[in-house]
C-alpha cells in the first residue's frame, strides 16, 4: 500500500494535476476541455494526465477522436483511510500529552 500512496501523493503534488482532479469531481470530461484552462502545450498536459492515470486516479476512454477522462475513487478512498488512521494516532498522542501536561506536580 505504501507504494500506491507514494504514487498517489506524487501525482497530486502538482497543481495542474490537482486542478484536473477537482474538475473531474464534477463529472467526466474530454481531454480538450480539461486542457483548455491550462497555459501549456497539449503534449505537456498529456504527461500530467499520464501521471494521474499511472496513479490510478483517472482512466481514459477513447471513442472516435475524443478521449474522455473519468475519475477513479478507489485511490482517493485509500488515501483518505490512511490519513484518517494517521489523524487517530496523532490525536491519541496529543490527548496523552495534554493529560500529562495537565497533571499537577
Amino acid at each position: 500500500m505504501a507504494n500506491h500512496l507514494d504514487t498517489f501523493f506524487a501525482a497530486l503534488a502538482d497543481p495542474t494535476r490537482r486542478a484536473v482532479i477537482e474538475r473531474l469531481t464534477e463529472g467526466s470530461a474530454p481531454v480538450s476541455e480539461l486542457h483548455a484552462p491550462h497555459d501549456m502545450a497539449l503534449p505537456t498536459f498529456m504527461k500530467h494526465l499520464s501521471k494521474l492515470e499511472d496513479a490510478g486516479l483517472v482512466r481514459t476512454e477513447k471513442k472516435g477522436r475524443v478521449r474522455t477522462v473519468h475519475i477513479e475513487a478507489a485511490p482517493l478512498e485509500a488515501a483518505e483511510s490512511w490519513i484518517k488512521r494517521q489523524r487517530q494516532v496523532w490525536e491519541g498522542r496529543l490527548d496523552r500529552f495534554a493529560r500529562i501536561a495537565e497533571k499537577p506536580n
